[in-house]
């Protein structure tokens, strides 16, 4: 096929999974399938979102840990309301940008030096609290029977193992998990945790020896033990013998933030659209200014895939990406002017500055979001754009979404991979190893400092659609996340695609911006394509000063994105999961 060919003519390998009541769609089956279980169970979205996001946390074993991060965004249908919960930790209170630099040559290396807190925990047990219907014990004993009892290694998941095994052979507690044999487990090899298994029932014996208190009184016990009690204690002494600087007052003093979310708006021939994400301690605000700027282009009659429509959105990407690194850092102690960024008319100055016949050669200029604040700049505001940097990258993150027979919706991505930090021996899991997404520039926004939180690349995302709740959505893939989601949404958004025919069409993806993960790599003008984009059309990006790089069809590193669509009208849902990995879908 042409890639500007009708879209509504490209046959998907999976169907569109529709039903009448609810949905689950996660980066793993097994995950799927115990977000399933609890709905069927009479569960609503968020019971079943973290129930799939613990049991996550067991199977896709590479590139998450029950101790990482877990960004969520859900939709509470009886409140009428969008919320998030952030589910990133912050850097322990020792931890200072100057022993990096002095002690460490300038250098974040993996290992528990790097360690944050973990905040997963706390964000999947304040989902429940605030907003499920059911027990700890409940959500979580889907994980825990996958835990104990094991599972067979997916083929991603096995493939993913071995590549990083250089990068954790020499941490003898994570190689007893992921390589038991000395080597690196194989796909379909049965994997046990055994360790992970009894954290949970730690959480457990928890959560019922508070029963009699109510139901988040107990969620609340199981979260002390974790954080106040004895895993913390645990967590701490491990942290600590491996050079780390967490401490008890870190563990205790941490709560994930609920907040409002960030929103971006957008019209296309499919709808009216806003969508909801995190704040700017993650990427997630840049997809909202992606989409405002692109707002005022024509895409549809582009052509889907075009030449004129791949250019235009790279350079919206890069437009949006040059103010990720100008501007965010964690609000709590970053002045971010966000309401500058989202700004409407601040996306109309932005997207005037996409030559239509010419590729920025490297990551432009940020924009000035200031003075749509009505404000100047502070005056220690001193951020200069980074110099070229060939290196390598970490693999990244996984996703779960749910929409309940009543309408919830629930949106998280949870992550931390397997060579960032070691799994603590007796607990199961690695902590928090987050801290590869700071910066050790001062002038940085997001530079390493006591007590503030790296800027995540997960980012999960939640769609309005005339009004209405309409679909949550998510990938993993590190900076791809944001691009990947993008065209997983004006597919469906511009060009009124099926759910699944979005998340299966041909990906591009630039580089031309500092990577998230330390060292944060860098490659000026660098635009990958998927080889089912044809070769014209390649040639036409070549031509405008794109540094065209082919990857394969259907590649891994363009994400593993996941989407449930809701009708608002008949409450019809209908669930996509990419084909690029291990994610799956269910539907009834």
């Amino acid at each position: 096929m042409t890639t500007n060919q009708n879209p509504t003519g490209i046959t998907s390998f999976r169907p569109d999974l529709t039903g009448n009541s609810h949905a689950v769609s996660s980066g793993h089956h097994l995950a799927t399938a115990a977000g399933f279980r609890i709905l069927e169970q009479g569960g609503n979205a968020i019971d079943a979102g973290v129930a799939s996001g613990i049991a996550i946390n067991v199977v896709v074993a590479d590139n998450t840990s029950f101790g990482g991060v877990a960004p969520i965004v859900l939709y509470d249908a009886n409140a009428d309301r969008v919320s998030t919960i952030s589910g990133l930790g912050r850097w322990p209170k020792s931890a200072t940008l100057e022993h990096f630099l002095e002690d460490r040559g300038g250098d974040i290396p993996p290992g528990m030096e790097r360690v944050i807190v973990p905040a997963a925990p706390d964000a999947w047990l304040t989902a429940l609290s605030d907003h499920g219907t059911m027990t700890l014990e409940q959500v979580i004993t889907p994980a825990l029977e996958l835990a104990h009892d094991g599972f067979p290694v997916s083929r991603g998941v096995g493939r993913r193992i071995a590549a990083a095994w250089e990068g954790f052979r020499d941490w003898p507690s994570t190689v007893e998990v992921y390589a038991p044999e000395g080597r690196p487990i194989a796909a379909g090899e049965r994997m046990v945790r055994t360790d992970l298994a009894r954290t949970f029932e730690r959480l457990i014996e928890a959560e019922r020896g508070a029963a009699s208190q109510g139901r988040e009184a107990a969620i609340r016990a199981a979260r002390d033990l974790f954080y106040t009690g004895e895993i913390g204690e645990e967590i701490v002494a491990a942290v600590q013998e491996g050079g780390g600087f967490l401490t008890m007052d870190d563990m205790a003093s941490f709560h994930v933030g609920k907040e409002a979310p960030e929103t971006g708006r957008f019209s296309g021939p499919g709808g009216e659209f806003e969508v909801y994400t995190c704040g700017a301690w993650c990427q997630g605000p840049s997809f909202a200014e992606a989409i405002q700027i692109l707002d005022g282009h024509d895409l549809a009659s582009m052509g889907h895939n075009s030449a004129d429509y791949i250019h235009v959105l790279t350079e919206a990407v890069k437009l949006s990406f040059a103010d990720r690194d100008a501007f965010y850092g964690d609000p709590d102690l970053v002045d971010v002017p966000i309401k500058g960024l989202l700004d409407p008319s601040y996306a109309d100055e932005r997207r005037s500055q996409i030559d239509l016949e010419a590729a920025s050669p490297e990551m432009p200029l940020a924009g000035n979001p200031w003075r749509f604040e009505g404000r100047e700049a502070p005056a220690d505001y001193d951020y200069q754009p980074p110099e070229p940097l060939a290196a390598g990258t970490e693999g990244d993150t996984s996703y779960a979404c749910v929409v309940d027979r009543w309408g919830n919706m629930f949106s998280a991505t949870p992550s931390d991979t397997i060579a960032m930090a070691p799994v603590i021996k007796g607990l199961g899991f690695a902590p928090s190893g987050r801290g590869t997404q700071s910066w050790l520039d001062p002038k940085h926004p997001s530079a390493l400092a006591p007590g503030k939180r790296p800027r995540l690349t997960p980012n999960a995302l939640l769609a309005f659609k005339n009004g209405r709740p309409w679909m949550p959505f998510g990938t993993p893939g590190g900076d791809a996340q944001v691009q990947t989601t993008l065209q997983f949404f004006l597919n469906q958004a511009v060009f009124e695609m099926s759910p699944q025919q979005a998340a299966e069409a041909p990906r591009f993806q630039s580089k031309s911006f500092p990577d998230s993960f330390w060292p944060h790599a860098y490659f000026p003008g660098r635009l990958d394509l998927e080889g089912r984009i044809d070769d014209d059309t390649a040639e036409d990006l070549k031509r405008r000063g794109h540094l065209v790089t082919r990857i394969d069809d259907f590649a891994r590193i363009t994400g593993d994105v996941c989407g449930i669509t809701r009708d608002s009208e008949d409450g019809t849902v209908t669930a996509a999961s990419d084909l690029r990995a291990d994610a799956y879908a269910m539907a009834r």
